[in-house]
């Protein structure tokens, strides 16, 4: 008699087949790449769950926001008007330092950004494993976010975007232990490399020298020198310099001065990908035009100013000719006169007073400058 239900693999034998197969699946998510377009498509699916995840949250923040009492309200919007007076008198100069560069940069034949055009993307996931520090972001490849992208948010950078998704992006931040960046003392421009330490506020600098002019409280900030963060921007501020007469290399942390574990709301830098060259090559293109159509239409009107003069000059030199032509035709002919008399005598002299009325042909030539140069004195 068969039973009625039959028997299959034990328990643990399941187990284990799952388990092999769990193992399998991180590994070649780990060494491959395989299973990246599946992450990508499964990510779409994912999107609905955030949203339904993240709905009471967003209910209960409505629901708070409209039992807030009245004089929260009118404490908090006295304290907002006042920071949006702060804010403008600091945005007057700082829009007159940015006018100030841009002649400057003008000046020095370079072309550069000014500002860099930004983004915002909020945050809406984090890694769970502690020892790699990334987020997600709400951003992804269809927003044109790129691989290697800045992201920073209100107070300093805060890491590059490594993995691209169609609606989302994952960043890896700057304490993460496998991160480094290129930074530089706001102060006197030493340069250094900031690594991360995988506690979310401290970095460490590598390979400073003990000899090295660095201190308590000086402003790391982004030097550009990696080719991948934009120069300027605030990167950490130094907090313990240690030195050691026993070691080559000086103990330097730091602070991050980006919220790495606050912040909610970033932004994505989109900076310029030309290179150096073809950056000048544009600013000398532009400079070419400019002193163009500045400089054209002065050529033609100095021309004619200077020519108009010189052309009546002519005429008025002409009539002074033939009257100093006269003198000058009586003054040669007195020795025309006195070797006549030989001439007579010896036939073979003749010769000589012929020469001598040629010679007299360009003698006259002088008298005619001599004329022109009271014309001119004129």
């Amino acid at each position: 008699m068969k039973p009625l239900f039959t028997k299959g693999p034990s328990l643990g034998v399941r187990l284990l087949v799952l388990v092999v197969l769990s193992v399998a699946l991180m590994v070649v998510d780990a060494r491959f790449s395989l299973l990246k377009p599946a992450r990508s498509q499964m990510s779409l699916v994912l999107m609905d769950a955030y949203w339904i995840t993240d709905l009471p949250g967003r209910l209960w923040d409505g629901v708070a926001s409209q039992f807030g009492s009245r004089t929260e309200l009118v404490a908090e919007n006295e304290k907002l008007k006042t920071e949006n007076l702060l804010l403008q008198g600091r945005m007057q100069k700082l829009a007159a330092l940015t006018e100030q560069n841009v002649r400057l940069r003008e000046l020095l034949n370079s072309s550069a950004l000014v500002n860099e055009k930004v983004e915002v993307a909020e945050l809406i996931g984090m890694d769970p494993n502690p020892f790699t520090h990334r987020i997600i972001i709400n951003k992804g490849e269809r927003d044109g976010v790129v691989l290697g992208q800045p992201v920073l948010d209100a107070r300093g950078l805060m890491g590059q975007v490594v993995e691209l998704m169609p609606y989302t992006s994952r960043v890896l931040l700057l304490t993460d232990t496998t991160h480094s960046i290129p930074v530089q003392v706001n102060r006197n421009g030493l340069r250094a490399i900031a690594s991360g330490t995988g506690n979310p506020e401290r970095l460490e600098l590598r390979h400073v020298a003990d000899t090295a002019d660095i201190k308590e409280g000086d402003l790391l900030v982004s030097s550009g020198l990696g080719q991948r963060f934009p120069a300027g921007y605030p990167v950490a501020t130094v907090k313990e310099v240690i030195h050691d007469s026993g070691q080559p290399f000086a103990i330097v942390r730091a602070v991050p001065t980006a919220a790495l574990n606050r912040s909610r709301y970033l932004l994505l830098v989109f900076s310029d990908n030309r290179t150096a060259e073809e950056r000048v090559n544009a600013a000398a293109q532009a400079q070419e035009s400019l002193d163009a159509q500045g400089g054209g239409p002065t050529i033609p009107t100095t021309v004619p100013k200077v020519v108009s003069p010189a052309v009546p000059a002519a005429p008025a030199a002409a009539p002074a000719i033939p009257a100093t032509a006269a003198p000058a035709a009586t003054a040669p002919a007195k020795p025309t006169t006195t070797p006549a008399k030989p001439a007579a005598t010896h036939p073979a002299a003749a010769k000589p007073p012929t020469a001598q009325p040629a010679a007299a042909k360009p003698a006259a030539k002088p008298p005619v400058s001599a004329p022109a140069t009271p014309v001119g004195r004129e």
